[in-house]
């Protein structure tokens, strides 16, 4: 049987936090960060990192495990991220995936086999029959699968999308049936991916304000203390939220200005994760800032989808 696991997607300052939570205490949930920065030592403040406050005892996992000076690839995420769910499945609770960088979720989802020179090939393959569902929806896409690998299509159900997409993506590359393949074995996840997003104008006013609240919080001295030990040259060092400040640090720019690209690449960053889940991922989205019954909602949701 596949492993049921919950990701909670989208960009910074819409409740991801709080709701994953509030969920995985309803939910005998154990919550795993799909954030790449959330992973180093003292990154805490320009990572928003979950408080000890905010866990309410809720196991956090892939939180601190690196020390600022260290790689964290995608293939190590993947790695570990699968060994975490293996072991909170194993305790009987429920992986809730948080966050995160959307590629490295993909690259979890799909068993991407990384580091190889195939996966820009990979990537057209999808990109076209993504590009064929939107013109044509998810029935006819499926109904192709059925005609080329009908037991495949027997087991995915039609709104699958992203399922759909990758027993296509198999075939075309392989020439074999995605039937036929490890990839629909048991070790294979099932995952209900739940999308928080708000209305533009308002996100904006939100990470603005969350950005004030890092710089309240001490973010300018968290900058500074990964500057000083190389930030620039450290993939630690890549993150927004810390490499807006290396000019300021220099002296090239004004304290003002750096607050103000911080603000910018944040509200771009927010813009690329939206695109990037909209258009890879099947997601339930949801809106909790401005609509009160929305977490019944994906409570509700979660029940049926059990």
């Amino acid at each position: 049987m596949a492993t049921k696991i919950v990701l909670i997607v989208g960009p910074t300052a819409v409740g991801k936090t709080a709701l994953s939570v509030a969920l995985a205490r309803q939910f005998n949930g154990e919550i795993i960060s799909g954030d790449s920065m959330q992973v180093y030592r003292g990154l805490n403040i320009g990572t928003a990192k979950v408080t000890p406050s905010e866990k309410k005892g809720i196991p956090h996992h892939l939180i601190d495990i690196r020390q600022i000076n260290e790689r964290f690839s995608v293939a190590d995420f993947v790695t570990a991220c699968r060994a975490q769910i293996q072991a909170i499945t194993a305790r009987g609770a429920l992986p809730f995936i948080v966050g995160g960088t959307g590629f490295y979720l993909q690259a979890l989802l799909d068993n991407f086999k990384l580091g190889n020179d195939q996966y820009e090939q990979n990537e057209k393959i999808r990109e076209k029959w993504r590009n064929f569902s939107q013109q044509y929806g998810k029935e006819q896409l499926w109904q192709h699968l059925a005609q080329i690998d009908p037991v495949a299509a027997k087991k995915i159900p039609q709104n699958n999308e992203r399922r759909v997409i990758r027993a296509l993506e198999v075939f075309e590359k392989t020439g074999h049936l995605f039937s036929e393949q490890n990839d629909m074995a048991s070790s294979e996840f099932e995952p209900l991916i739940i999308g928080l997003n708000t209305e533009r104008k308002l996100l904006y006013e939100r990470i603005e304000k969350r950005v004030d609240l890092m710089l309240a919080a001490g973010l300018v001295e968290e900058a500074h203390t990964l500057y000083v030990a190389g930030g620039e040259q450290l993939q630690a060092g890549h993150g927004i939220g810390y490499q807006e400040f290396f000019p300021y640090f220099r002296g090239e720019i004004s304290l003002a200005q750096a607050v103000a690209a911080l603000k910018k690449n944040s509200r771009h960053y927010a813009k690329r994760q939206l695109t990037w889940f909209r258009n890879k991922m099947d997601v339930n989205w949801f809106d909790l800032v401005t609509k009160d019954d929305e977490s019944d909602k994906i409570k509700t949701l979660i029940k049926n989808w059990r």
